[in-house]
């Protein structure tokens, strides 16, 4: 690779929360789907839904346990600046 940059690709948080919106919104998609065929609703269907609920829980709270992460950085510069 001709980057001579240590990072390879960059993540903005902007982009982060745009896909996790857009995730959200893929799923509220699914359940709006099979609730208003129940007929057709299958126990497949149902597993899926549980599985992309779960993907979006869990990269809520990964994007929690950042921006946990981040304001304590941002402290501990802060408390730095004030000792220093």
């Amino acid at each position: 690779m001709s980057d001579t940059s240590p990072y390879y690709g960059t993540l903005s948080f902007r982009t982060l929360i745009n896909r996790y919106i857009s995730m959200q919104s893929n799923v509220t998609s699914m359940v709006r789907s099979v609730a208003s065929k129940m007929s057709s609703a299958t126990p497949g269907k149902f597993l899926m839904i549980q599985f992309a609920m779960a993907n979006v829980a869990q990269v809520g709270e990964s994007i929690s346990n950042l921006l946990s992460q981040v304001n304590s950085v941002i402290g501990n510069a802060i408390r730095n600046q004030k000792s220093g």
